[in-house]
């Protein structure tokens, strides 16, 4: 079924070159939605009363015959099992198969990935970002002409030289030895800015919550969300005089599809997604989504339980095969490390209701998973992204997610103050949200790695935070100029709720 409410809270898609009044679409606390499609149903779901679960056990070895007895006793069949980390896929159309199989022993907890049934094949298209007008077109390519060894949409991209990657490009533009999974909707390999840095071997479709290895499932179709092309151009768009140019331009880029025919990032799939990267020699990670269908995953249900501990199983797994995970921290203005949060969107399949989140006790996964690099978005003049989420201890690290440009205005020649990324068709057009910050420092780790070809995700991290400008709280900080405080920033200039260590920087990267 179609998520009653907008998806895709990672990013914010605005059509190019729309003026003021459009970008008020990007006030605090505003979501937009993305484009979800047709694509082949899991052939087990055709009842249309099935759900599936995770089932958690002791990891290192098979699922044991009592626990496999259980599950088909309960009216579960597994889809699969990623034994290295106990995690095992199953589909049932029993109600309480999850609440009859925790109490299996050897089962350590057990939950339902989602509350609706599993879908059958369906087309929704609602929409996607415009691309660039053949006007917008041919004035960035005369202006980056002038400009000695700027790909034609370079002028654009205010974003670059915010993290100075357009100074870090003059030493290096990244290894070849190195790729960065954008687990997402999907990736265009075909697009002339990818295509040169995609890496086929390390590309898969999870969807249904096992590997999908046909050539091209990877790919959105024509009627789903360009979310995962764009961010996929951000990272790593080739600097070969076509388009646009990525933070890393020159290091290797993969496409895991973890998001739905209707746009839902289901925890079997987000699964599917670490494991597979961590199987294929991933060097980092982007993750611009939350698990749905909870914004919030709450330890004491114990639905929502087994969901927090398989994607964490799945991200530590991830990391301990040399992986960075780097995770956006979310678009609508929470502080979340706040005593409290009201949540409206959950559970986002069938019908969300208001409910009150304590977030350091309910989790917006994968973001605020131990490990994980949580990344806050900033707009064309430096200040936190009038919708991004924030918090002290919470946010690792901010970059250019965009802004309204009526907030941030960047200077000429770029245009709009949000950020310019690949589109499915060979296109290119502009998107703002954490979803944007967050593949700035993924192509800024990858540098890093690209840099420092030995040093373990550790070190990588480390090397982030240190490298990063560290950015003072904005006191006070509003926005909007309307004489409100629309967030509070707390903490030092080297680690504070906004900003985090500070702002990713690119240069420092290949220079350290």
């Amino acid at each position: 079924m179609t998520a009653p409410h907008p998806r895709h809270r990672r990013a914010l898609a605005i059509p190019a070159g729309l003026a003021v009044a459009a970008s008020l679409a990007l006030l605090p606390g505003t979501t937009a939605t993305a484009a979800p499609a047709a694509e082949a149903a899991p052939a087990t779901a055709t009842d249309g009363t099935s759900l599936s679960y995770v089932v958690n056990v002791s990891p290192g070895h098979r699922p044991s015959a009592t626990v496999r007895r259980a599950i088909a006793k309960a009216g579960g069949t597994i889809v699969t099992s990623y034994d290295r980390i106990g995690v095992i896929v199953v589909h049932s159309a029993n109600p309480d198969f999850a609440k009859t199989v925790r109490k299996v022993r050897g089962v350590q907890s057990a939950g339902a990935t989602r509350t609706a049934p599993l879908p059958s094949a369906a087309t929704t298209d609602t929409g996607a970002p415009q691309v660039l007008s053949g006007k917008e077109l041919a004035a960035a390519e005369a202006t980056s002409a002038k400009a000695e060894g700027q790909d034609p949409l370079e002028s654009l991209q205010w974003d670059l030289p915010a993290i100075k990657a357009d100074k870090a490009h003059e030493k290096s533009l990244g290894s070849k030895r190195v790729t960065v999974a954008v687990l997402d909707t999907g990736v265009d390999d075909t697009h002339p800015d990818i295509a040169p840095n995609f890496d086929r071997e390390a590309s898969v479709n999870c969807v249904a919550g096992k590997p999908d290895t046909t050539d091209g499932a990877w790919r959105p179709s024509a009627s789903e969300s360009p979310h995962g092309t764009h961010v996929a151009g951000e990272i790593a768009a080739a600097k070969n005089g076509i388009g646009m140019t990525g933070v890393a331009p020159g290091v290797r880029v993969s496409g895991i599809k973890v998001g739905n025919p209707d746009g839902f990032f289901y925890t079997e799939a987000v699964v599917c997604g670490f494991m597979w990267a961590a199987e294929h020699g991933v060097d980092v990670t982007n993750n611009s989504y939350y698990t749905d269908p909870w914004y919030f995953n709450c330890k004491d249900d114990p639905d929502q339980k087994a969901l927090v501990e398989a994607v964490s199983r799945a991200t530590r797994y991830a990391e301990k095969k040399g992986a960075v995970n780097v995770a956006a921290a979310g678009n609508e203005n929470y502080d979340l490390t706040s005593d409290e949060i009201t949540d409206p969107s959950s559970p986002n399949d069938t019908t969300p209701g208001d409910r009150t989140v304590d977030p350091s006790k309910c989790l917006d996964i994968p973001t605020q998973l131990p490990g994980v690099v949580t990344v806050a978005a900033t707009g064309a003049k430096g200040l936190k992204s009038s919708f991004s989420n924030y918090g002290r201890g919470v946010i690792d690290i901010a970059a250019p997610g965009g802004d309204s440009t009526a907030y941030q205005t960047p200077e000429p020649p770029a245009t709009s103050g949000l950020i310019l990324g690949t589109l499915p068709g060979g296109k290119w057009g502009y998107m703002a949200g954490t979803s944007m910050a967050s593949p700035h420092v993924a192509g800024v780790a990858a540098l890093i790695k690209s840099t420092h070809p030995y040093a373990s995700p550790a070190m990588v991290k480390a090397l982030l935070y240190a490298e990063a400008d560290a950015t003072a709280c904005t006191k006070p900080y509003d926005i909007d100029g309307d004489g409100k405080v629309d967030a509070v920033c707390e903490g030092p200039k080297n680690r504070n709720g906004f900003y985090g260590w500070g702002m990713a920087d690119a240069l420092d990267a290949v220079t350290w």
